[in-house]
């Protein structure tokens, strides 16, 4: 009987510490407790490390850690909380950025970061509206992001303006005539931002040329020779970092200067331009000259870089500093503004609290729309100096007239 008594009463400790310690389901899954009895709020990183995007995804996730290290608490309700950021790998794929954003639910975080990759980010908007936690895109930039889901927000500009000003830059610097799209099949941002640059080419009168790279294809020499002949007086490639630098190189041949989106202000592409030779222009969302902010995001940057080799290795082994980054730096502090302007741990609260958010950010200032959208109206368009192996600064362009 003593025997029957003690292992009823050790059952029935377990169940009452497992009633005590798991998620009741409900939306301020957020918050907890540290292992030092301190008060945590979770940041999901809802991002690619692997994959076609995996190397820009690192980059975006860099800028948000190094958010991290500057701001690290938050007070709500007069406790200080300790931010702990939880990130998961969606693998530049849709099919599994569902289940990373599944497993961001399940691990109670209070808001999401991210991603890298308009597909992706909508594949896992549904899971994160259900699940009624915000999530707030950094250069996802393709319109059915954020379009009727009240709980995707970003701090981007998007495609419709970036295929605007690319096509006023093949008109207004390269006389352009003639433009070869090239675009990737399966990707939503590469094929929406052709679309974009396509449709206002044909307002431009410039005629287009398009064609598709099939998935997992890495010979870039039949559309280069299809852009000679086509007569191209520019190729436009929103592609992949992957995918351009093999292009990049096959093109160096044909004498035609290459343009494309955000995806290009990478270190991939600066090396693979400088070591062909190729001309190579691209619209950013961030100059490091733009403001006084701007400028000390990518000193502090930097130094947190090279006192690292991991992160170092992260962001492609060198120091250079990229637009994603920066982003994933602004997108982290927006977040943290909404927080404390909900004064909640509840994610809910947090959500409804992001459409009021005003913050100025080392990408310019962020302000939501009624889609969740920023108007952001300049452009930073760089270049490549080939024979010095660095970025630099072409022109700043706003809204094409």
């Amino acid at each position: 009987m003593k025997k029957l008594f003690a292992l009823l009463l050790t059952l029935a400790m377990v169940l009452s510490l497992a009633a005590c310690g798991g998620n009741s389901g409900g939306s301020d899954g957020g918050s907890g407790s540290g292992a030092s009895g301190s008060k945590v709020i979770k940041i999901g990183i809802y991002e690619p490390s692997s994959g076609n995007n995996g190397a820009g995804g690192k980059k975006e996730v860099l800028g948000i850690e190094y958010a991290n290290t500057q701001v690290n608490t938050v007070t709500i309700g007069g406790e200080e909380y300790s931010i702990e950021l939880v990130p998961v790998d969606n693998q530049s794929e849709n099919d599994k950025g569902v289940s990373a954003a599944q497993q961001l639910v399940s691990s109670g975080v209070a808001v999401v970061l991210g991603s890298y990759g308009s597909g992706v980010s909508m594949a896992a908007a549904p899971v994160f509206e259900e699940a009624k936690i915000a999530a707030i895109g950094c250069s996802c930039t393709n319109p059915g992001v954020t379009l009727g889901n009240p709980y995707y927000f970003r701090v981007c500009y998007l495609d419709p303006f970036q295929g605007s000003v690319l096509a006023n830059l093949a008109k207004d610097e390269f006389s352009a005539k003639t433009a070869y799209v090239f675009t990737e099949l399966g990707d939503d941002y590469s094929v929406g931002l052709g679309e974009y640059f396509t449709q206002e080419c044909g307002r431009l009168g410039i005629q287009v040329v398009a064609d598709q790279n099939p998935q997992g294809n890495t010979d870039m020499s039949g559309f280069v020779n299809a852009a000679k002949s086509a007569g191209a007086d520019v190729i436009f490639a929103p592609c992949s970092t992957t995918v351009a630098s093999l292009l990049i190189d096959q093109a160096a041949s044909a004498g035609i200067p290459l343009i494309a989106g955000d995806t290009w202000d990478d270190a991939v592409i600066l090396q693979a331009a400088s070591k062909a030779g190729t001309d190579v222009y691209f619209s950013t969302f961030y100059d490091e000259g733009a403001s006084d902010a701007a400028a000390a995001f990518m000193d502090g940057f930097k130094s947190w870089l090279n006192a690292n080799s991991d992160k170092l290795s992260n962001n492609g082994g060198s120091d250079t500093v990229s637009a994603v980054s920066a982003l994933g730096y602004d997108a982290y502090m927006v977040a943290v503004e909404a927080i404390k302007a909900a004064d909640s741990a509840d994610s809910d609260a947090i959500a409804q609290a992001l459409s009021g958010v005003t913050y100025t950010g080392v990408t310019g200032d962020v302000v939501f729309d009624d889609e969740g959208d920023v108007d952001k109206n300049i452009i930073f368009i760089k270049g490549v100096d080939t024979e010095k192996g660095e970025f630099y600064s072409v022109k700043e362009q706003g809204l094409a007239q």
